[in-house]
Parts: C-alpha cells; structure tokens; sequence
C-alpha cells in the first residue's frame, strides 16, 4: 500500500445541511451526484455521504460517541488559524476549543462540523503551506 490517502468520508446525518455548512466555509462542491458530494482538496477528495449509507456499506455498527479522529487544517499564520475557526464558528460550527499556545511550539484550536466531526486549526511554525495549499513537513526556506 503506498503512503497516501485518497479519500476521507465523513457520514452525515442531513446531506443538505452540510453541503451548506462547508459552502459556507467557501468550498467548492466537485460533483453534481445525488446523494454524495465531493470536494477536491491539494492532493485528495473529501465526501459527504449520508451516516446511514456509510455504515451500511461498510458493514459496521452505528455508534455516536468520538471516532478518535480529527481532520485538521493548517495555517499559514496565528492570525489565519482565529479567522479560520471564526469563519467556521459564523458558518455553524460549535467551538470547542479556541486557538491557544501549545505545548509542541505552535498554536491551535478545534471545532466540530454540523455532525459533530472534530476539526483541528493550527499554525505549524516548522511545517511549509505551497500556494495550492499542499502541507509539508520541511520547514519553511
């Protein structure tokens, strides 16, 4: 299996809702499909799909407790990461944590998704943003 990740889905309890939600934020949808939507990002796909269809399809139980996982985005900058996590609180989001200090020598904060899925905002100070938004972990210069 090659490093890499092609696609993430994340299952949703109304599709509509969080189409809206992440249109919101500014992204553009990349299909015109009923039933699930994809949003091309620097590198991979990201999915909306009904929770009911995804747990259907995979074949698993439906819990609602935390899935142990967050999706993250990285900023540029300490300023970018509080307007990233305004933008999405203005946008529906519930904050959970606002941007602070961390222990590893950036600064972040989270917020979650109209579904409850954790969204980490962080400014890396020892990691590269390319203009397409591709993150690397080279240091800047």
């Amino acid at each position: 299996m090659e490093q890499r990740v092609s696609l993430i889905t994340l299952g949703v309890k109304d599709l509509d809702r969080s189409l809206r939600f992440y249109q919101a934020l500014g992204w553009k949808r990349g299909n015109k499909d009923a039933g699930v939507v994809f949003f091309q990002l620097p590198g991979f796909i990201l999915a909306l799909w009904s929770r009911a269809a995804l747990v259907e399809d995979a074949g698993i139980a439906d819990g609602n407790g935390f899935g142990g996982m967050a999706l993250a985005y990285n900023a540029r900058s300490r300023g970018e990461a509080d307007a990233t996590l305004n933008e999405a609180v203005t946008a529906g989001a519930r904050l959970l944590k606002a941007a602070q200090e961390t222990p590893w020598g950036g600064y972040s904060g989270y917020f979650a998704d109209p579904d409850g899925h954790v969204w980490e905002v962080a400014h890396n100070p020892g990691w590269t943003i390319d203009a397409a938004g591709r993150v690397s972990l080279m240091p800047p210069g």
